[in-house]
């Protein structure tokens, strides 16, 4: 390649990862203001939310189609190729973590449409935040390529696993002590679950991330093992 199409092909990954982080904020949004309707009923954050997840969407086919496009004319390989098969899997549950927060949304509307509908009371808040929190923190993971955040990302995890069983058990606690809140605690019930998938996507992309920076494939592994490949990663590049 001459200089000339290398700096064109440089331009080209940085246009498609620029392009995933904006991505990353847009949901990143839509996971806050799905939330805030929960909380508030406000129908603004609602076709907010809407209006995102239509962005989203485009963002994903285009960076798609821009993906196929460079492996099929500039043959990538090493971090380059690495970081190209992990932004196209990034892109699939950045898009499913969209259509998550528009289920949250959703919900939200049914939620507060029915002014006679019996809602449990129940702290959802600190979950969303933390999960708003994992997607954050591996999108800049990806952004630094820093695989130790991206291990601190598929360890959080956990958390959120056991705040979404919390949840659950609260939830089915009042419904059997008062059916009046069976149909609020069903819908709550729907978010609480869309928030855990949300927190399932962003450990995915943590260890797409990881093996990015690593070339190790950790899926299906465990924490254990995700935090091994990159404390051997990272100390075999210190050694060098």
């Amino acid at each position: 390649m001459t200089e000339h199409t290398f700096r064109k092909y440089d331009v080209e990954m940085d246009e498609i990862c620029s392009e995933l982080l904006r991505m990353g904020g847009c949901v990143e949004s839509m996971i806050n203001d799905a939330i805030g309707a929960v909380v508030t009923g406000d129908a603004s954050l609602i076709d907010r939310v809407k209006e995102n997840e239509k962005e989203v969407n485009k963002i994903e086919v285009a960076v798609d189609e821009r993906i196929a496009t460079i492996i099929a004319l500039r043959q990538p390989a090493g971090i380059d190729l690495r970081t190209l098969m992990a932004v196209a899997k990034m892109l699939t549950d950045m898009e499913r973590s969209g259509d998550e927060a528009e289920k949250i949304a959703s919900m939200a509307r049914r939620l507060h449409d029915d002014t006679k509908k019996f809602v449990p009371e129940i702290e959802l808040q600190h979950m969303s935040k933390a999960v708003a929190k994992m997607l954050h923190d591996v999108m800049d993971a990806f952004a630094r390529r820093d695989s130790v955040a991206a291990a601190a990302v598929v360890r959080s995890d956990k958390q959120v696993d056991k705040e979404w069983k919390s949840a659950m058990r609260s939830l089915i606690s009042f419904m059997i002590e008062d059916p009046r809140t069976i149909s609020g605690g069903i819908d709550l019930l729907f978010v609480a679950r869309s928030l855990e998938r949300i927190g399932d996507h962003s450990k995915n992309m943590a260890e797409r991330v990881i093996f990015m920076v690593h070339g190790a494939d950790v899926r299906h592994q465990g924490v254990k093992a995700a935090e091994r490949v990159v404390r051997e990663g990272t100390q075999s590049e210190g050694g060098t």
